[in-house]
């Protein structure tokens, strides 16, 4: 296995723990919360939202450059996701995805006629890898002690 093959299986480890980041599109750089649902096997990160929102909208037209940023300090991923973001009308995908914490915001259910699936389909990331919030702890603690640099873990990048 390759450095990069262990470096993407680390961080596809990772994010599939965590469930949510702030998406938005590289030209109109206003960062909105979103869940998001991981495919490793396409590489992609799905989202299911209403289609009255900005970013369905200012999408609706064709694909657009988009990032999602995610920060999950307990399980040590901090990223910084690029992709192109497009509207899906992938029902298979909606029935694969959905689960109670979507069906709570759509009173009709997979049904309702406001929702709408997307996917961010990614090209690249900058990724930060540490061993978490009690890591952190302990090598300010032992820096202190040493007088070492504390380890902050792994930075690196990915292509897609």
């Amino acid at each position: 296995m390759t450095d990069h093959e262990e470096q993407a299986g680390r961080f596809w480890d990772r994010l599939e723990k965590v469930n949510s980041g702030m998406l938005g599109l590289v030209e109109a750089p206003r960062l909105v919360p979103m869940s998001h649902y991981v495919d490793r096997d396409s590489r992609t990160l799905w989202f299911i939202t209403a289609k009255g929102t900005d970013l369905v909208q200012a999408v609706a037209g064709g694909g657009k450059p988009a990032l999602h940023a995610v920060a999950d300090e307990s399980g040590g991923l901090f990223a910084r996701l690029d992709g192109t973001l497009a509207l899906s009308d992938d029902r298979a995908k909606l029935d694969e995805l959905w689960n109670a914490v979507a069906s709570a915001w759509f009173e009709e259910g997979k049904q309702d006629p406001d929702l709408q699936l997307m996917r961010l389909d990614l090209t690249g990331a900058e990724i930060w890898l540490t061993g978490g919030s009690m890591r952190f702890l302990y090598e300010i603690a032992k820096s202190k002690v040493t007088g070492a640099k504390p380890d902050m873990g792994e930075h690196f990048a990915l292509s897609f």
